[in-house]
């Protein structure tokens, strides 16, 4: 076969869609013609999904069929009259959407659109996933569908990948993917971990777990000294964990362990992730975080010596277990170097914060979560001590403690924590108008989906949900919203929308949260004992309106809650109550921001076009307005890091949880430099950083010193 010859099957063998996809492009990577992209859509829906669709003459003929053949629930259609649930569904095709892009409409449909058994036939279209999602969470109320399925047609928000994927179907699996399990030192606690974290990533969960109570290596067990395998033996046990229950093969496992930067481990933990590590003690697929106090900062800025602890010798003289003392550890630090009964040794801070930077260089690990700033805005009165899989969830926990199988009765069940989330698109909010109506109908989705899960062979993360009631909003589009508006990331205009906008967003959570207190009489759990009760969260909290001519603009037509409504607010919260301990997570949204045309989360795109490669093609997604707005398009790579920083500050101090913040560097960044960042974001009231990705910056550099 001539080369000409095999060119041509390659077409052939290529859908048509693909290829006007990746047309885009030209050989170097380069734009040539977003026009394409448009054109790849029209033909994906001509030629394969039109095509594909199972036809029905009627909405009745559908459900039916759709319910008779156990796809859909049927309690939650019966709620409803069929002229109700009909005035749904044309609701949502009146609307006349079109996906702008060819990769939201191949996500969706790949992804997300429910499929016959053989998965040959589409029996959804986009429009029927979001009625069903309108009328499954409304719970009867078919004025509050409506309400639900135009926020969600407009593209206003949209639930979290779980909820999108499984609402209202019969064989699904759980509305919530991500959670976090405390450990304990026992042999039976750690047992129970593992089987959790087996059956939540079984379910496709991602699960995040805090190793810091566990003894490190060389601790005594049973006051025999020396015999303790410390933190790494459990990573390795978690890491083959993980691998192990992968979602039949489909996903692979997702887990991640965090550890205390004063826990004795802290050095081998981090020698796991290293590309040279011996087989026997290198985690491969478990995701690493680091829990940094203020103190390893003022240790490493004084250069001064850090001791750090054995976590079994605090339990013994405290009765309170490692992970508990040490997120507070400026309390406790000087006392435990003065306690012979403490077992320490002594590090230099300064070589362990490069050591830190170094293995991020290699591999993006660790996370990590600066658990001060987390606990100096955390307005409850637990402790935050570790953060999840993308380092958004920052909710108190309480440890668990688990008995001999034989006297389960003496189980004592603490708090562990599930993610609840959705996401706004920050875009089309503001230009629709609709920043208070989306608040609401995301809150009242995921309160729906909070009242409808009940994770109960995970029993710790079934009694906090059941109490606490804690969801994430989050948003999407900021780059993509800015970079249309001809606002630069991190200028003077973009920080001051980012001020106004994110102040509306939480004041409207917190409105949302208060009215479902008062109407249900039911408020999260200790809530008398919260900064909320007492009216203290609200001091640093009031009106805030833009500063500057070119965001006073953007909102004149926009109602911004005056000092009178924050007072107000105050004291109907502190009257009533909250329903929810927490409402406010920005997560880093990796497909969703397809499905919904929008840049991901608030943090800088790292490419203009971004490339995904799918089975045996890639394929191209362009970031929003490209065509006009290119220039306006400064990677995550390229930006000044600092601005970045300053940025997410901006919006951190509105969020009661975190932000999913990935630094994006060049290979030419050192790790004294890279470590300069970490100080940065510390001052600056950053509560996590996600993963350090690191750019190849020139083509004639070493393959094994990239990531």
């Amino acid at each position: 076969m001539s080369y000409n010859d095999a060119l041509k099957l390659d077409d052939f063998q290529i859908p048509e869609w693909v290829r006007l996809n990746s047309e885009m492009i030209d050989e170097h990577g380069q734009i040539r013609d977003l026009a394409k992209d448009r054109e790849a859509v029209y033909s994906y829906f001509v030629n394969e999904v039109n095509k594909k669709t199972q036809f029905f003459h009627t909405l009745e003929e559908k459900l039916n069929y759709l319910v008779k053949n156990d796809y859909y629930e049927r309690d939650f259609l019966d709620a409803y009259k069929f002229e109700d649930i009909q005035t749904v569904f044309r609701r949502a095709y009146d609307a006349k959407f079109r996906f702008p892009s060819y990769m939201g409409a191949f996500k969706f449909y790949s992804n997300y659109a429910l499929k016959s058994k053989d998965e040959k036939v589409f029996l959804e279209r986009f429009e029927d996933r979001l009625a069903v999602i309108a009328l499954y969470h409304a719970d009867g109320d078919p004025s509050r569908a409506l309400e639900l399925v135009d926020r969600l047609i407009a593209q206003d928000f949209t639930p979290a990948t779980p909820t999108l994927l499984n609402t209202g179907r019969k064989k699904r699996g759980e509305f919530v993917s991500c959670f976090l399990l405390e450990v304990g030192d026992s042999m039976n606690d750690i047992a129970r971990a593992q089987e959790f974290a087996m059956q939540l990533s079984k379910i496709g969960g991602g699960v995040s777990l805090h190793l810091s109570n566990i003894r490190a290596k060389g601790e005594s067990i049973k006051d025999v000294p020396n015999v303790a395998k410390g933190v790494v033996g459990v990573a390795k046990l978690l890491d083959n964990a993980f691998r192990y229950a992968d979602q039949m093969g489909q996903r692979p496992g997702a887990g991640a362990a965090y550890l205390n930067v004063f826990h004795a481990d802290v050095e081998d933990f981090l020698n796991t992730k290293k590309l040279n590590a011996d087989d026997d003690v290198r985690v491969k697929t478990l995701s690493l975080g680091l829990i940094v106090p203020d103190k390893f900062f003022e240790l490493a800025r004084d250069d001064k010596d850090m001791y750090i602890f054995y976590p079994h010798t605090v339990m013994q003289f405290y009765d309170i277990p490692f992970g508990d003392m040490a997120v507070d550890i400026d309390r406790y630090y000087d006392e435990w170097v003065e306690n012979p009964k403490i077992r320490k040794r002594k590090i230099n801070p300064r070589k362990l914060l490069n050591e830190i930077a170094s293995v991020q260089g290699e591999c993006g690990y660790p996370y990590l979560m600066f658990c001060d700033n987390a606990n100096r805005d955390n307005p409850l009165n637990e402790k935050i001590k570790f953060s999840n899989l993308c380092t958004e969830i920052l909710q108190p926990s309480i440890l668990s403690s688990f008995a001999d199988y034989d006297k389960r009765e003496d189980d004592r069940i603490g708090k562990d924590i599930s993610c609840n989330l959705a996401s706004g698109n920050m875009a089309n909010m503001i230009r629709h108008n609709t920043i208070r109506e989306t608040v609401y109908a995301a809150m009242d989705i995921m309160n729906s989906v909070s009242a409808k899960t009940n994770i109960s062979y995970v029993p710790a993360v079934a009694k906090a949900n059941r109490l606490n009631r804690s969801v994430g909003f989050g948003i999407m589009n900021h780059h993509g919203y800015i970079a249309e508006e001809m606002i630069a990331f991190g200028s003077e205009e973009d920080l001051d929308l980012c001020d106004v906008f994110f102040n509306l967003v939480n004041y409207y959570s917190l409105r949302h949260s208060m009215e479902k207190a008062k109407t249900t009489g039911e408020v999260f759990d200790q809530f008398e004992k919260s900064n909320y009760a007492d009216g203290t969260y609200f001091d640093r909290r009031s009106a805030i309106y833009p500063k500057t001519p070119r965001v006073e603009e953007i909102f004149k037509d926009i109602e911004i809650p005056s000092e009178a409504d924050w007072q107000d607010l105050k004291e109907s919260v502190m009257k009533y109550g909250l329903y929810n301990s927490h409402r406010l997570a920005i997560a880093p949204n990796g497909s969703i921001s397809y499905v919904m045309s929008a840049s991901p989360s608030v943090t800088p795109v790292k490419q203009k076009i971004e490339e995904r490669t799918y089975g045996n093609s890639k394929t191209y997604y362009p970031m929003p307005g490209l065509a006009e707005a290119e220039f306006m398009y400064e990677t995550a790579y390229e930006m000044d890091k600092y601005k970045v920083i300053d940025t997410i500050a901006v919006i951190q101090k509105h969020i009661d949880q975190g932000i999913s913040f990935e630094l994006c560097i060049t290979s030419d960044v050192t790790t004294r430099e890279l470590a300069r960042y970490y100080i940065y974001a510390h001052q600056r009231g950053i509560k996590t950083l996600y993963y350090t990705r690191t750019r190849k910056l020139r083509v004639d550099e070493c393959e094994s010193c990239a990531v």
